[in-house]
């Protein structure tokens, strides 16, 4: 499902990574655990695309991200949920249109966007905060609403930057249960 090869990312003068190589195989659970500045977060962006390897090869599912070009990143990314550890929640859009957006670009139909967005929400515990912008929400209900977008697609993959970092530990093991189900 996911191969690192060989990885190693720099930044100017900084090695992020350095000749990383695993692999994860579908249905399997993985945490990544290390100080500060270890190359976690790297490792989401290489996943995602986000960035590319300075070197070596990232695979994901039946997709090399490192030789993708830009116009082919959103096929992948529509592949894998990614919550991030500090939310990317568009401020203009309240907590359901956020959820929504995901479907929309994918030109889903209103009524289907709507009868998922509501079942995702209220599987989150928020759907009565479905009409509150990303600033009159708590950092757990950001993270409820970034865990919702993030599996709104039903992905193959989930990537979770610390997806529980602003939960307590009740639910923090639902949401964990929601995720990797």
């Amino acid at each position: 499902m996911i191969v690192f090869s060989n990885v190693s990312k720099k930044y100017n003068n900084t090695t992020a990574l350095d000749n990383v190589s695993f692999k994860i195989t579908p249905g399997e659970f993985v945490s990544l655990v290390g100080e500060s500045g270890s190359g976690k977060s790297t490792i989401i962006k290489l996943i995602i695309g986000e960035e590319k390897p300075t070197s070596g090869r990232v695979i994901v599912g039946s997709y090399e991200v490192h030789r993708l070009h830009p116009k082919e990143l959103p096929q992948l990314r529509r592949q894998i949920g990614t919550v991030f550890q500090d939310f990317k929640l568009l401020p203009t859009k309240t907590a359901y249109e956020n959820v929504a957006f995901a479907l929309e670009v994918d030109g889903r139909p209103e009524h289907e966007i709507e009868e998922a967005v509501m079942q995702m929400l209220d599987m989150v515990g928020i759907a009565d905060k479905k009409k509150n912008f990303p600033h009159e929400l708590s950092g757990g209900e950001k993270q409820r609403v970034a865990i919702s977008r993030a599996m709104i697609h039903k992905p193959a993959v989930v990537v979770a930057d610390e997806p529980t970092g602003n939960l307590d530990a009740k639910n923090s093991a639902e949401i964990l249960k929601l995720l990797f189900k």
